[in-house]
This record gives C-alpha cells, structure tokens and sequence, in this order.
C-alpha cells in the first residue's frame, strides 16, 4: 500500500494505525507537496517525516517538489477559504500524483495522512480517492482515524516522538490568511540577504529537528521545550551622510520610534559614537573588530558575511553594556563628522521558540 504524507504530525499515528490494521500489508511512505511554501518549510517537514518513517520501519519516498505547476493549477483561488476550492484543487493534484506513483510501483492499494488532519475535509477526500480508484483500479483506503479519541492520541503520539508540530497547513495562502487573523508578522518568509539564521525561523528549526536526530542516533537523552522571548526582524534600513547614502550594518535589536532619525554625532568614548537624537550609538568597523576578535575589511564583508546571530547579541550587549536595550547600533566603515540620516524599519514582537535541554 502506497501511504500519501503531508507531515509527520499527520502521518505518525495514521501510520501506527495503518499497520496496525493492514499487517501484512507492504507500507510505502511517498511525501509529495509541492503546495508547502517555503522551500525550507519543505525540507523540515520532509526532515521530520523522514524521522518518523525510520522510527515506525516504513520506507519513505519523496516526490518532485513542482510549486511553480501547482501555483499554476490554483490561480485565481488564491484568497480562498481553508478547506475551500483551492484546498481541493490541492487535494487532486497530490491524489493524482499519488495514485500514479502507486502504479510505477505496482501497489494495489492507496491512501493519504490527509484523512487525519482537523484542517481536511475528509468528504472532499474521500470522492477524490474513488474517482482514482474508478479510474485507475488501484484501491482507495479511506479511514477515519481521527473521530473519537483519535485527535488526543495524535496530539500524544507527537509529543512522544518529539515531532515537528508546524503552526500552518503549508502554503503561502493559508499562511498570510492565518497571520492577517494573528495580527502576527508572517516571518516565514524573511531571509536576510546575508543569510543569516535568525531567532525561530524555519532555518534554526532545521537545525533544531537535525540535532534532534543527531541525539536519537546517539541514544542520547534530551527533552524539547518552549521558550517565550523578543523576537526582532530588521525589514530595511540605511544610512545617509550629507545626503549621501553609505554602506552600513545595523546591528540585531536596532529600533528608531517612527523608523527614522536624523542628527550629529555630540559624543565620542571608547570608540562608541553617540548621535545627539534618539539614543542611537554609531562604531566604525575597526571598533566593531576589536570588540568582535574580527578582521573584516569593511562593513560590506560584515553584510555578507555576518557573525552568527547570538554572536552578533553578544557583541551588541558588550558595547551598550544593556541586554535589554533596544536603541539602534550602527556599523559605518568611517565616522564623519557632518548630518547623519538614519531610516531602520524594524519589529519586536513576543514569540516562542523551541529549544533542546
């Protein structure tokens, strides 16, 4: 039987029950999803099915990663409901898929994970499935694992196996749809241009439910938990002298009220250049070197090669000597002393993250 996999929060238990009831069946895991927006969102929620087939002894394969056809296929459909048309323009294209991969590989039965999840509709599902099964002759096995206590023994089934629980269904739709109701900064979708893994975005969970896997290879003990803390995303800034735009770096945890501020620098000690407005502070790269133990050229090198973000903390909190501070430090490859304008669009916000212990 070819099983359909849209996450391992989904398919943990629907597999578990599966093998429970087809015990002589051959399980194959086939994780096609081209729908899951980013690509980095992709690779996780693979990384993470990837781990629960291993635990559960099922062999897995993964299909094409086709978003480009797919945002063809629900074109117009885009500000829809969950669960609406476009969710069943998305539910076809993955069945269709599916069936077809059953057919390479001779299997005589599919199903989809999708059956389980609260945000499917099973009915829609189910038509689906025997529209393939009619057309196909590959036979559709629709169960309904999550009526009853199935939704609580999922929820335990991926608390005990350490799973990825995600926090969107998968696309980019259904996930600016969620955030606008949240009134929450959809910050799945920054990545700063010098790359750097910043608190609780999909690349720090990569590397999370990675050294997850590390531990449980090694047969090392650990537990996930959650932490509540600021988060901080710099949308834009820069930085003009005498009107004239300079390379500049602004440093983790900058803010300026109204996003902008101009002024001259009235203060200068260790090194430390102290704007007369708006508590801003301004070092040069030499300055940033000696409190870093670093050997960057210029402060385009520091753009895009950048300390490690906690790094980068550290060495903010050593040079305002204030972990709580939030005033905008600002790297320039030279202090000139002339009018300087400073525009940084920057968030805080509260987040949660998970951290191994």
């Amino acid at each position: 039987m070819l099983v359909h996999i849209c996450c391992a929060v989904d398919s943990h238990y629907f597999l578990e029950k599966i093998q429970e009831e087809f015990p002589d069946e051959k399980l194959v895991g086939y994780f096609y999803d081209p729908n899951i927006h980013p690509y980095s969102e992709y690779r996780l929620r693979y990384l993470d099915v990837e781990y629960s087939c291993k635990k559960l002894g099922i062999p897995l394969l993964e299909g094409s990663y086709n978003l480009e056809e797919w945002l063809k296929k629900v074109k117009g459909m885009e500000h829809l409901p969950e669960k609406g048309d476009r969710c069943t323009v998305c539910y076809d294209d993955r069945l269709d898929v599916s069936v077809q991969k059953a057919l390479e590989l001779g299997h005589d039965k599919f199903t989809t994970s999708l059956l389980i999840s609260p945000k499917k509709s099973q009915e829609k599902l189910e038509k689906i499935g025997d529209k393939l099964t009619q057309e196909t002759g590959v036979n559709f096995i629709f169960r309904d694992y999550r009526s009853g206590n199935g939704g609580q023994v999922q929820g335990e089934r991926v608390k005990e196996n350490s799973l990825y629980r995600q926090n969107y269904c998968g696309c980019l739709f259904g996930l600016s749809a969620q955030r606008e109701i949240q009134k929450k900064i959809m910050d799945e979708m920054f990545n700063p241009i010098s790359n750097q893994i910043m608190p609780e975005s999909i690349e720090e969970r990569l590397e999370l439910y990675q050294r997850r896997n590390d531990l449980e290879d090694a047969g090392e003990k650990y537990k996930l938990i959650k932490q509540r803390f600021l988060n901080y995303r710099l949308l834009g800034g820069k930085v003009s002298i005498a009107k004239k735009i300079v390379p500049s770096y602004i440093m983790c945890y900058s803010t300026i009220n109204r996003n902008n501020t101009n002024g001259r620098i009235e203060y200068t000690k260790d090194g430390i250049n102290y704007l007369n407005r708006d508590e801003v502070k301004i070092i040069d790269i030499q300055t940033f070197n000696l409190f870093a133990g670093t050997s960057y050229k210029d402060v385009k090198e520091l753009m895009y090669k950048p300390l490690d973000f906690y790094k980068e903390l550290e060495i903010r909190n050593l040079i305002i000597k204030n972990p709580y501070d939030l005033s905008a430090l600002i790297v320039l490859d030279e202090i000139i002393d002339d009018k300087y304008e400073i525009e940084i669009n920057a968030t805080t916000y509260e987040d949660i993250k998970e951290e191994i212990i």
